[in-house]
């Protein structure tokens, strides 16, 4: 099978505001697919990416009405760090950025967490497990 990549698409109101974010959580813009209507930006090389489409030219994918990220959630987009202290690095860049305080950090035995909103009121969660936990089952 192929190497299968992820684009999460999330409309936006501000592309420039939504891009000052991405690249201060420290993602690299893809100017290839990037132009006044969506911005690219690479979470993980050939493999996960977020597509920023100002709303007018996200609405043309969907019959269905834009969410109210203010008031609504319809998806939590979620990432492993490698360690920890990724975790906090990624949401603390977040919340420096212009992001928001979604949740209290999770403990959950080996697992760890936390997570914010972007700009838009898009939900992001960071996660990391404890890889001693993993292998003693």
């Amino acid at each position: 099978m192929a190497n299968t990549n992820i684009f999460v698409n999330l409309p936006v109101q501000d592309l420039d505001r939504s891009k000052e974010f991405y690249k201060r959580l420290g993602f690299t813009q893809n100017e290839q697919f990037s132009d006044e209507n969506a911005a690219c930006f690479v979470i993980e090389e050939n493999s996960i990416y977020v597509m920023l489409l100002v709303k007018p030219f996200f609405a043309k994918f969907t019959d269905k009405e834009l969410a109210d990220t203010e008031r609504t959630a319809a998806v939590i987009t979620a990432l492993s760090a490698d360690t920890r202290q990724g975790v906090d690095d990624l949401a603390d860049r977040a919340l420096a950025a212009g992001g928001k305080h979604s949740k209290d950090p999770m403990e959950e035995g080996p697992m760890y967490g936390r997570s914010f909103q972007d700009p838009d009121g898009h939900l992001w969660e960071v996660m990391w497990m404890d890889p001693a936990a993993l292998q003693n089952g």
